[in-house]
């Protein structure tokens, strides 16, 4: 097994924000990357360069470098980083339903794209990185963006029925078995399919099928990469109609099968597919 030296430090965001950000992750990749496969996690995060470092997101084909701050949104293609040795990335990683509370377009404005976050918020994102990267500590670097994720959830409360309703509806999806039924989610919610549609594609940046999709697909990727279950076994444990069908979805959101998923595994380790993925 080839030699792979990574850094992951984990810290929680504040109890006011525990809700809305999973986490601050600090990771530090001490070998060069080419085209590594980046796994489609159901989250937003917000990537925060904090190393002299490069790193390129390709995303169905487009490349783009890395900006001093980047909001990596929903992923439904096939994408990879390709990064250079020695580069740190701090990334916020917050909740799907939370998003309306820290960015103010319609989330699907960032589905399947990278998007430099001085296009969202011009200076005001350039002043935030100049004060985080002057911060000398990292957990003053980690207090710095708490506080500015902070900022930014004080100005858009309004925003906060919504998104407890979104709330109720992903975990609502994501406790759904078998297939994803979307005339039985209307009658629990007392909604029409198209509002709870035009709701997910505005706050989520995914229709609730796909989001559907997303969380199945990751529930099938911890067992192939953390089991030793047969890929028939992973199909209908996760509600697969058999194996084929499994195989099509997995290659759609990676480009790769679970085979080569298993032989990447095996190849590089866990560690690997940790720091890479964030902790997948």
């Amino acid at each position: 097994m080839p030699e792979f030296v990574y850094s992951k430090m984990q810290f929680f965001p504040s109890d006011l924000l525990r809700p809305f950000v999973k986490s601050y992750t600090l990771v530090t990749i001490d070998r060069d990357l080419t085209d590594e496969v980046f796994y489609p996690s159901g989250y937003v995060d917000l990537v925060i360069n904090v190393s002299e470092g490069s790193a390129t997101t390709i995303i169905d084909g487009r490349a783009r470098r890395t900006p001093g701050v980047e909001l990596l949104g929903q992923l439904t293609l096939p994408s990879r980083l390709t990064v250079s040795k020695g580069t740190s990335v701090l990334i916020a990683r917050i909740y799907p339903h939370a998003c309306p509370l820290f960015f103010p377009n319609p989330m699907s404005e960032f589905t399947n794209f990278a998007t430099d976050a001085y296009g969202i918020f011009s200076r005001e994102i350039n002043d935030f990185y100049y004060s985080l990267m002057e911060a000398g500590s990292l957990t003053e670097k980690v207090n710095a963006l708490d506080r500015w994720l902070t900022d930014q959830l004080k100005q858009n409360e309004k925003r906060y029925k919504k998104t407890v309703l979104i709330g109720r509806i992903c975990t609502h999806i994501c406790n759904t078995d078998g297939v994803f039924d979307s005339t039985a989610l209307t009658k629990s919610y007392g909604l029409s399919e198209r509002y709870i549609q035009q709701l997910f594609l505005d706050h989520v940046g995914i229709a609730p099928s796909a989001f559907f999709s997303v969380h199945r697909f990751n529930k099938s990727l911890q067992l192939v990469l953390s089991s030793n279950l047969s890929l028939t076994s992973v199909a209908y444990d996760c509600g697969y109609y058999d194996q084929a069908h499994f195989i099509r979805e997995f290659r759609k959101f990676t480009g790769i099968t679970p085979f080569d998923a298993r032989a990447s595994l095996s190849a590089n380790g866990e560690e690997f597919q940790q720091a890479v993925n964030i902790g997948f």
